[in-house]
């Protein structure tokens, strides 16, 4: 089956307002800028897609992906671990005008919730958060003497990830640290859209190199040369 995007606006074509988004990344390892900024000119564009809760390790750096996204008033609510960055100007102003929500989940709870979305755990128990206010109102057991809390999975209606070599069966590979999260956000997501520097017929990966198998990508774009977030912001780069 040929799951093959022509444009990178067809590829955003489908998220909707009000839409749980993962989208891939830890800090600019990863992360699908063109998807990204296709998704901000389509809501320049059309006003959709808007009010979207996006899940991501960050929230946004400088004037250019997600942050960019925040500027523009497309996220109503971000769950992540780093609303903080070098430069969170956007989420920050956003945050202290009331205009934005936030829920801070713990790195490694983040990952295993993305993770069991996946496996179709549909909560866990972890030590971590125990005893702090990102606990309070959640279930508490003890397990072995020691306190553990409960964490629901965390699944998402789309995700935008970005690969390094994919196939048209959207079969994925990933470069060095641009792994991260991505493959967990395939599993989660309903629909999930990639962003590949090589775009290669089937049989041109390695099976034994597949890192996210073509069953959790709906489709895939071939971009070559992708953009860095950190080159970006390092040239002062303002996506408006």
């Amino acid at each position: 089956m040929d799951k093959t995007i022509a444009t990178l606006a067809e590829a955003v074509a489908d998220i909707e307002d009000n839409a749980v988004l993962m989208i891939g990344g830890f800090g600019g390892s990863g992360a699908p800028i063109e998807l990204i900024h296709a998704l901000i000119d389509r809501f320049k564009a059309t006003g959709s897609p808007g009010n979207l809760t996006v899940v991501n390790n960050n929230a946004g750096n400088g004037q250019i992906g997600i942050a960019a996204m925040i500027d523009a008033g497309m996220v109503r609510k971000m769950v992540c671990s780093f609303p903080r960055s070098s430069d969170p100007r956007a989420f920050t102003e956003k945050y202290l005008a009331g205009e934005i929500e936030l829920d801070l989940v713990p790195q490694g709870t983040l990952a295993e919730r993305i993770r069991a979305a996946g496996a179709g755990i549909p909560a866990f128990f972890t030590p971590t958060s125990y005893g702090t206010e990102l606990a309070e109102g959640k279930q508490i057991q003890e397990f072995d003497g020691r306190p553990y809390v409960l964490e629901r999975w965390l699944k998402a209606d789309f995700a935008i990830v970005k690969g390094e070599l994919g196939d048209t069966h959207g079969n994925l590979t990933y470069r060095l640290a641009g792994r991260n999260f991505n493959p967990l956000m395939c599993m989660a997501a309903a629909k999930v859209v990639a962003q590949v520097s090589t775009l290669t017929e089937p049989g041109g990966i390695d099976p034994e190199q597949v890192i996210t198998p073509g069953l959790f990508v709906d489709g895939v774009i071939e971009v070559p040369n992708p953009q860095q977030e950190e080159a970006l912001i390092r040239a002062g780069e303002v996506y408006a």
